[in-house]
């Protein structure tokens, strides 16, 4: 036994072992340190080859970037924005609050706008896509090309009025053909003329659900029943009228022949 063991307590001999060690770890750590450099990171862009306008690299952030935009732009330019207002005004002029829900009418508007867009979607292809793929068209023709049908719809469905609008605030001179109106021209006056078509064809869909809640309404006064809400005695004659009429086959049908 050691003559000064008994001096010192058991709690104070594992504190000053803790220590060594702590002190022997460290300066293990401070030499490993200085013997080793900091790892560095280097990143390098380049492209396939010296003959590609762009860089292997700038590819790739473009193509996240439009994948970001996608969205929007399957919203902006196509036949979207029209129809799932439509579906969105028919259910509300139904009266039923979530039937159909919201996942199948935002499902039905998309596979209806791929529908409605698909000899746009075919011509792009075979014009723009399918050269750039077997390489006989450099990116920027495919571009200008898949371009060219997504304008002509848009020029199709928009109103002179809201394209005048939008090219008089750009301080535009009066465009002689399709080419002359820019794209950042073009997408605002679309959407608009969009909004207007859209909520024109729900102010007919509304007519008829109108007329029976009225009618129902006036029944119901007539009778006393004040505290009885229209709404809940007019739904199933809004439904009964809605399925003998056909109206999903009317109001589908009336959407495509609205693009042609």
């Amino acid at each position: 036994m050691h003559p000064c063991e008994g001096l010192i307590p058991r709690k104070m001999r594992l504190t000053i072992v803790l220590v060594g060690l702590f002190e022997h770890g460290w300066a293990v750590g401070a030499a490993w340190g200085q013997a080793t450099k900091d790892p560095t990171i280097s990143l390098q862009v380049s492209g396939l080859d010296a003959t590609e306008p762009w860089t292997f690299g700038i590819r790739i952030l473009f193509l996240l970037t439009v994948l970001t935009v996608a969205p929007a732009l399957l919203m902006l330019v196509t036949s979207f924005t029209r129809v799932v207002i439509v579906l969105g005004l028919l259910r509300q002029a139904l009266g039923t609050m979530h039937a159909p829900p919201n996942q199948v009418m935002i499902a039905l508007a998309l596979f209806l706008t791929i529908f409605i867009m698909m000899p746009v979607w075919e011509k792009i292809r075979g014009e723009a896509l399918n050269p750039y793929l077997e390489h006989q068209i450099t990116q920027q023709v495919a571009m200008d090309r898949a371009i060219e049908p997504i304008r002509q719809f848009m020029m199709k469905q928009v109103r002179e009025k809201d394209l005048a609008l939008f090219m008089e605030m750009a301080n535009r001179p009066t465009p002689q053909t399709q080419s002359d109106v820019p794209l950042h021209v073009l997408v605002p006056a679309f959407v608009i003329s969009e909004l207007r078509t859209a909520f024109q064809i729900g102010f007919l869909i509304y007519i008829p659900f109108l007329v029976i809640d009225m009618i129902v309404a006036s029944i119901l006064m007539s009778m006393g029943m004040m505290l009885l809400p229209p709404v809940m005695i007019s739904l199933p004659f809004k439904l009964v009228l809605f399925v003998l009429a056909d109206g999903w086959f009317l109001i589908v049908g009336s959407l495509m022949n609205s693009f042609q």
